[in-house]
């Protein structure tokens, strides 16, 4: 701005410019944090309801609270951080505001068959692995900075390298809508999906290993592919003058909407799905950061249990009913607590620890049981057949898997681990996009996938969640590559 010299000849004041950013961020602060952090949950805990008002009570405030404040900082943070802005979301909804709604109604969507003191237990790590998490943070950030710097090579996307995803993705995806019998069983439910994964002869009762390649190379590449070539285009004038690239996109644009659409997927892929192509489309936006983050809770509370109607095909469907705002949240998307309360309690009753070996089941997903004889079953499989439920598909949080595998120290140490990397992953994301505009960026695809993501792996169980990651692993090094040839890359 230009100075106009003051009344009087006096010297001219120095206004420091205000930019929209800070403007946005001062107008939000206030009805954020006091939303967050008080207005809802004191509303969730003065509903009527006959819930006991004890330590698991209180602690589970503390918890919601806590987790309300660190996802308005990230919220109203001036820089995008991602991946941490994704665990608090997660946190807060569901290890928080639910988890508080139930125990106020003295409902739980999944049975809690321990004692209450596995239960206030349970919450209590669900807080400490939180505080673990934000002290990785801080020791990501005061890491010492090292004097000698070496010129490291960046990841970078083979253009012709990009041009084999594009085609694979194509091909894996029209495979599996041939092996499902056509377009229209992606619109019906995910019950004819899974019923038409068990026809295509690809997945047994005793593995299911053929089902999750057939899923993951059905969708994967092609979220994979299409997020690439968005990226190319909002960042390459050049690519936007080129018609073939506009078709690639255009066509695999179809293609996601086919086999990547909330009808045929489980919600928490499609929450990948989204988060993943809005980080990807608006790489600078902190509007679309900070609008994604705050209706997210509103999504999450109000819309995300609704959708679970399409699991169902229409005979087995059962009909939306509400009688409270509050209702969705004792449903069993919202079962965390109880299940690591329930892990707990089955670690206590003589199962013991399993000292990574439910890790190594899900690091080596792809190894068959006819061949890995004793294979572990994923953790919330197997918490749920020990207690006696008829439908074991069951969540088993990041804190549980943890702790059935590591005991109190190794959960503690594994969210110490998670909060460091994730702050040194939102960092270098930052580096990447604000400093580095290059359409090729693969670091500037991978963080948004990874924060998506990030919902299916604190969700757990671990073993399902595997099947995506190491495909999307294989795409990835499909089309990277280190060297700096520019006529090689993408501009």
């Amino acid at each position: 701005m230009t100075d106009r010299p003051a009344a009087g000849g006096a010297a001219p004041l120095d206004v420091p410019a205000v930019s929209p950013r800070a403007v946005l961020s001062r107008a939000l602060a206030v009805p954020l944090v006091l939303g967050l952090v008080f207005f809802l949950p004191v509303l969730v805990a003065v509903m009527p309801g006959p819930g006991i008002r004890d330590e698991a009570y209180w602690l589970q405030l503390v918890l919601t609270g806590y987790a309300g404040a660190r996802l308005a900082a990230m919220t109203l943070t001036a820089r995008r951080r991602l991946i941490q802005g994704s665990f608090w979301l997660f946190v807060y909804v569901a290890l928080g505001v639910a988890p508080l709604a139930q125990a106020v109604l003295g409902q739980t969507p999944t049975p809690v068959v321990g004692t209450r003191s596995d239960l206030v237990l349970a919450v209590s790590l669900a807080l400490c692995g939180c505080v673990a998490f934000d002290v990785g943070v801080l020791l990501a950030r005061h890491r010492p900075v090292l004097r000698t710097r070496r010129n490291r090579r960046t990841a970078s996307v083979s253009r012709r390298r990009l041009y084999l995803l594009v085609a694979f993705a194509y091909v894996a995806s029209a495979l599996f809508v041939v092996k499902l019998g056509g377009p229209s069983v992606f619109f019906s439910s995910r019950q004819e999906i899974s019923e038409g994964i068990q026809s295509s002869g690809v997945a047994s009762s005793e593995s299911h290993v053929g089902s999750a390649f057939l899923r993951g190379f059905g969708t994967v590449p092609a979220l994979l592919a299409f997020l690439f070539l968005t990226r190319w285009l909002v960042t390459s004038r050049h690519a936007r003058r080129r018609p073939s690239v506009i078709l690639m996109w255009a066509g695999l644009l179809g293609v996601n909407a086919l086999v990547n659409n909330p009808v045929s997927n489980p919600r928490y892929w499609f929450l990948t799905v989204m988060f993943s192509i809005l980080f990807t489309a608006f790489p600078k936006s902190p509007v679309m950061y900070r609008a994604a983050l705050a209706m997210g809770v509103v999504a999450a509370l109000l819309l995300f249990p609704f959708m679970d109607r399409f699991r169902y095909d229409e005979s087995g469907r059962r009909p939306a009913e509400s009688t409270s705002a509050f209702d969705p949240l004792v449903r069993k998307d919202y079962d965390q607590i109880g299940m690591l309360a329930n892990t707990i309690t089955f670690v206590g009753s003589g199962a013991g620890h399993a000292y990574g070996r439910q890790l190594a089941a899900s690091t080596f997903f792809f190894v068959p049981r006819s061949v890995w004889h004793g294979k572990p079953l994923d953790s919330g499989v197997r918490v749920g057949q020990w207690m006696g439920m008829s439908n074991t598909n069951l969540s088993s949080p990041l804190w549980a898997e943890l702790w059935l595998d590591f005991g109190p120290l190794g959960m503690t140490g594994g969210f110490l681990g998670l909060g460091y990397l994730s702050a040194r992953a939102d960092r270098r994301y930052t580096l990447r996009t604000l400093d580095d505009p290059r359409p090729g960026n693969v670091l500037a695809i991978v963080i948004p996938v990874v924060a998506g993501y990030a919902f299916i792996l604190l969700r757990g169980p671990l073993l399902q969640a595997s099947g995506r990651i190491g495909i999307a692993l294989l795409c990835l090094a499909l089309v990277t590559t280190f060297r700096s040839d520019p006529r090689k890359l993408l501009r």
